[in-house]
């Protein structure tokens, strides 16, 4: 059975009601990991984390539990990585669902403007988050689970 794992670290509170009304739905044993405590809110299917402080230990403690086939939702694109290495899958905040295909690309975008930020060059950051986003989390994470579920 598939278990699904937050990502906690910068989980937008816009996901929180979405992705609460889907572990209920379908009943999905959810773990929801950070480093400091979060309230995605209360639900029997929902086991709360907490890890050491530490730039990726959120990150660590959801590759050492996840399993083929189960979900991360996470912005971590190289988390995202590790977890499609294990045969899982991943989709960040903004619905974007990762995949063997598409998530060297991603990764390799990432590195190269961290390798630009790092000459010292200034770049812009990812758009504010906001409805439109979420709807379309919502609606990629109602398919995925559409998908998979039954």
């Amino acid at each position: 059975m598939l278990k699904m794992y937050i990502d906690g670290d910068a989980f937008p509170n816009l996901l929180k009601p979405i992705v609460l009304r889907q572990i209920d739905k379908y009943a999905i044993e959810t773990y929801a990991v950070a480093n400091k405590k979060i309230n995605i809110g209360k639900s029997p299917n929902i086991h709360y984390i907490i890890v050491e402080a530490g730039a990726d230990e959120a990150d660590h403690k959801i590759v050492e539990m996840a399993e083929e086939g189960d979900l991360v939702i996470t912005a971590d694109i190289p988390l995202a990585d590790r977890i499609i290495s294990k045969n899982a899958h991943a989709i960040d905040h903004r619905g974007e669902l990762y995949s063997e295909d598409n998530i060297k690309q991603y990764l390799a975008m990432r590195n190269l403007m961290e390798s630009i930020r790092e000459m010292g060059e200034t770049t812009k950051g990812p758009k504010a988050f906001g409805q439109k986003d979420a709807e379309h989390f919502a609606n990629q994470l109602n398919m995925f689970l559409q998908k998979y579920m039954k």
